[in-house]
This record gives structure tokens, sequence and C-alpha cells, in this order.
């Protein structure tokens, strides 16, 4: 995915920011190409965003586009909407500016590669941008973690699955992704770049989209609560609610045997974000104003913020139209409806696979914990490769098990024996069907 690109140097030309940065965030300018009403634009909104899967991606926008026109590939001239941010020594953003033009990346790395080059082991790519262009970046992101540490974003600790596929299709491998610093880079560049994206958009009364990710529920955080309390931990109660609450409940939690079941209640606890015309802030991020601007080769809703600007700073005639301003509302929620669409459809496919790797292994034994209770069973999340399976209460033993909602267990009836989420488990599996 190469349509952003950032560089980032010392804040050398403000002498009352000392130890800031200027962050620089370069994004394909699809605007250019894909324009309100025309034929690419109507399917584009019409799919929504991009969907991934393990052994190929549904993509928004042609190939022509994706993988070529707006990917910043490497020493090739490219149409841009680029930003550029000037952040004090504490990562605070204390100005930022919008650019429409042509740029020239003069490496496309991966993030391997560079986590390597600053950990010391640079490459015969990375050596030569070690001093002028690494280094000042991740200068620039520790100012960022320290901002991130002051406002407290909800820092859940889950894993991504990796599947890794044969050229016939068959599993080779199910794995858990690497979280580098590199990646985090990436993210706090991205999350930095939309947060003064929404901010001009807002300043020039401009029409947008927002992603708005709203409070949990009373009822949801209530259900937490009981989960917490069940795992010897608590969540305060009688305040406004605010992410770094529900840190302090996921760092007391962490290397205790409920760390995976208290990440899970809390992701559960959260509401779906969407896209809408109000601003109603972004919870999770911790952010009041938030709109997505970096990946408007992916996802419709960028395009619209990209398209925002191009109007609201005179740039050309390829902005937002006003019938296309007339239905924003309308695009919001179609938008968000295909962006839940395609995580269903990706989870599916992500347990059709995990099934098939599973099916040439029945009979075999497993650790994993338990997430879930129903009255018919218990749910089991594999520590191995993630997956999960179903316990069938008929299957637990001869005795009946009473199910208790509110509680969240089955309890035998003869034995006593209780059945949460949370507890680890051995179980051995009869059934995968792919």
């Amino acid at each position: 995915d190469h349509d952003d690109a950032c560089y980032a140097h010392a804040d050398e030309d403000d002498p009352k920011n000392a130890g800031g940065h200027i962050i620089w965030v370069a994004i394909a300018d699809v605007a250019a190409y894909v324009t309100s009403g025309s034929a690419l634009d109507r399917e584009a909104r019409k799919r929504g965003n991009s969907t991934y899967f393990p052994d190929r991606v549904v993509p928004m926008l042609p190939d022509r586009l994706s993988g070529d026109l707006c990917s910043l590939h490497e020493g090739v001239p490219r149409a841009c909407i680029a930003v550029r941010m000037q952040i004090t020594a504490h990562g605070e953003l204390v100005g930022h500016s919008f650019h429409r033009g042509l740029m020239r990346s003069p490496a496309s790395l991966n993030y391997e590669e560079v986590q390597a080059a600053i950990n010391g082991v640079p490459n015969a790519r990375t050596e030569p941008l070690l001093g002028p262009v690494l280094k000042p970046l991740y200068a620039a992101y520790s100012a960022l973690v320290k901002a991130r540490h002051a406002r407290q974003p909800l820092e859940l600790n889950l894993p991504e699955r990796e599947i890794v596929l044969d050229k016939d299709g068959t599993v080779r491998s199910v794995s858990f992704k690497d979280r580098l610093d590199a990646h985090r880079l990436i993210e706090e560049f991205m999350v930095l770049a939309n947060v003064a994206a929404a901010e001009t958009l807002i300043a020039k009364r401009a029409p947008q989209l927002f992603r708005v990710h709203e409070e949990p529920s009373p009822e949801k955080l209530d259900a937490l609560r009981e989960t917490a309390s069940a795992a010897g931990l608590t969540l305060a109660k009688g305040q406004v609610l605010k992410t770094r609450h529900l840190n302090a409940l996921l760092n007391a939690a962490a290397d205790t045997d409920e760390a995976e079941l208290v990440n899970i209640s809390t992701l559960r606890s959260m509401t779906q974000a969407y896209y809408g015309v109000e601003n109603f802030g972004h919870f999770g991020l911790a952010l009041s104003k938030y709109a997505h601007f970096t990946s408007p080769i992916r996802r419709y809703a960028d395009l619209i913020v990209h398209r925002a600007l191009v109007t609201s700073h005179g740039w050309g005639k390829d902005g937002l139209d006003p019938a296309e301003v007339d239905k924003l509302e309308q695009t919001a929620t179609h938008i968000s409806d295909t962006e839940r669409r395609s995580m269903m459809a990706e989870r599916d496919t992500t347990d059709r696979y995990l099934a098939a790797f599973l099916s040439e292994r029945v009979g075999n034994e497993f650790t994993g914990r338990i997430n879930g209770i129903a009255r018919f069973g218990a749910f089991v999340k594999l520590d191995e490769t993630g997956a999960d399976g179903l316990v069938p209460v008929r299957s637990l033993g001869r005795e009946f098990f009473h199910f208790d909602g509110d509680a969240n267990t089955l309890k035998g009836s003869d034995s006593g024996l209780i059945i949460a989420i949370g507890q680890q488990v051995t179980v051995r599996l009869t059934e995968a069907t792919p």
C-alpha cells in the first residue's frame, strides 16, 4: 500500500518551537483522477472501500490507479495532496497547511527494513537514508508518542492474525503479525494528518465526512464492569468515562490469565465507528476532531475529504460538486454499511481458511481460552491460531448444565463445575468444516 509518503525534519524556522519538528505527509491525489459523477466515481461509491482477503484484494478502484498512477512509486513523479504539520517537542500539533502538487519518492521501503536500520542493521537501500531521513522520522515519532501518552487513546492488545497461503491456495501457516515501531510511526503520522484535515475543513466551514466513534452505552459498560469484577478487577463507576479509565483496566489485566478476556470484553463494549456529517468526535482515539484523509485509494470517505480540501482551497474544478454535497448524509450511511459488509466478509473468509487449515488436524488437542458462553455451549478461542470453536453443552458430560445469562456461566447440576469466560482449557478438535 503505497498511497502515502512521509518526511520529517527538525523545526529550525520557528525559534519559539525549540525541539519541535516539521512532518510532511503526502497522499496520492485520487481526486485528480476520479471526478464527481464519473463512471469511476459511481463504482467507487458503490463499493465504498477496498476489501482485503488472504488471497486477494477486491479494490475500490481499478489497478491502473490503485497499483500505478495513485501509488507513490519510487523515483516517479506523482500527483499528491500533502500536509505540512508543525509539532512541539511534546508532540502537540500547533500548525498545519495543505498543498496540492507533484512529488517524487526517493525510496519505497518496507516496515521491516526500516526498523532493522533503526535497530543498527541497515541494508544497501536504508544506509544512505539513515541519518538524513529515517532518524528524523523517528525523532518526530518520539514526540508524538509523548502526546499519545498524554492523550491516552484506547490501548487494546489484540494481536492480528496472518494467514499465509501456498500457490495452490492451501493454508501454509497461521501466525500473529509482529507490531514494530515502524508500523506505529506510520499510524501516528496518519492520525495526525487526519486531525489536520478535519481541523482545516472545520475552520473553512466546508462540508465534510467525519469519522465518528461514540462512547460506549451504559448497558455495555455495566457488562464490562461485571466481567472485570469476575476477574478481580474494577472499572470505576459514577464518573464520565474516558479512555484512560479503560486503559487503567487493561493495564491492571496485563500479564494475567484474564488479559485476553478483558481486552476482548473491552472491544465488545465499544460502539461501532461510522461516517457522519456531524462531528461527535472519536472516543477510541480520544480526539475531538477526526476525518479520514490518508487512504483515498481504498476508502471513499477519504476521497470525499480530498474533494472538500480541493474546493475549500480553490485548487480546481475536481472538488466536491453541489449535487454531491446534497447527498453527503446518504453517502455517509452507505459507506458505513459497505465497511461493515467488508469486515463481515473478511471475518468469514478468515474463519473458512482457519477451518480448512484445522480440518487436517481433527483429533488433535489444543489449548485455548473460553471467550463466550451460551445456553447451548461454550465458545473457545485457540491459542495457536486464534480460531474460534464451539464446545456443545451435550459434550460436557452427562449432567445437566444450568445457563446463567447474567453471570455468563454454565454450572453443572451434579458436580457444581462452573464454566466461565476467560478460563484456560484444553480441547479436542472433533470437526472442522470449511
